[in-house]
């Protein structure tokens, strides 16, 4: 596996099985798989019945640094929600894991409906594929797919229930393009095939590699590492965290002018 590069935050590892909260950063990282080799087929890591331990304190386990990795540009083709959303889930996934479709059927349209939909909620896709060269086609794919606005329609379509044993060979990823409502088929090829789209999935990787992330789908919410397809419940207690922390931090933040007289005459 390739080495992540410098980055501005210190490594975060999200390694499968181990606790690090007792041993590295504090952080709890659950009892995850990770590919034996950049070739494996079969899923990356999952949930294997773990559940993500969120604290009362919405603080703890919150790296800041990390929270910055948020992009928050509204013209990001590869993201949904609003870009100023008090909350960031940033997922890094590959299209041929079998937990990452897992967690795209089952857990990502409730929270979808029930964050995202309120305005509470921003997801930001990183394309981190580690499964060899179909992995690497299919990221690009899923690119050339957003630069015609219809990625959150292949990444439905590639995550399928059936879809990842298809395989991602050319002429299938062109059939999910199809299948996704994406107009241009000839500048789909041209893009996904471009250096464009290369760039950009290698931004991805050294992100994902640069936070220590080894297996998928890994995750960011506000700054807060969570490993694997985890049960529903470990997702709203980050979000609704965060979400509690975010208004804290807002509301500290904001002028006395705007504060109610009330909340003045206590500082």
């Amino acid at each position: 596996m390739p080495k992540s590069k410098t980055s501005k935050s210190k490594p975060v590892v999200i390694v499968a099985g181990v606790v690090l909260a007792a041993t590295l950063l504090g952080l709890a990282s659950y009892a995850t798989t990770k590919p034996s080799s950049p070739s494996a087929s079969s899923g990356a890591s999952g949930s294997g019945g773990a559940v993500a331990e969120v604290s009362a304190d919405p603080a703890d386990g919150v790296y800041p640094e990390l929270e910055a990795y948020a992009r928050r540009d509204a013209a990001d083709k590869l993201a949904m929600g609003r870009a100023d959303a008090p909350v960031v889930l940033i997922e890094y996934a590959d299209f041929k894991c079998g937990f990452c479709g897992k967690f795209a059927r089952d857990t990502e349209p409730a929270l979808v409906k029930k964050y995202v939909d309120a305005g509470t909620l921003r997801i930001e896709w990183r394309n981190f594929p580690i499964f060899g060269e179909e992995s690497e086609a299919a990221a690009r794919a899923s690119w050339a797919a957003g630069q015609q606005g219809r990625f959150w329609e292949f990444h439905k379509a590639a995550y399928a229930p059936g879809s990842k044993e298809k395989g991602f060979g050319k002429e299938r990823l062109t059939a999910l393009a199809k299948e996704a409502g994406v107009a241009d088929l000839a500048r789909f090829a041209r893009d996904a095939d471009g250096s464009a789209a290369r760039a950009a999935v290698s931004k991805d990787q050294e992100q994902g590699y640069s936070i220590g992330a080894t297996s998928t789908p890994s995750f960011l919410i506000n700054g807060r590492p969570i490993a694997g397809a985890q049960p529903m419940e470990a997702f709203t207690q980050a979000i609704e965290a965060a979400a509690k922390a975010a208004a804290k931090k807002s509301a500290a933040e904001k002028p006395a002018a705007e504060k109610p007289a009330a909340e003045q005459g206590k500082q």
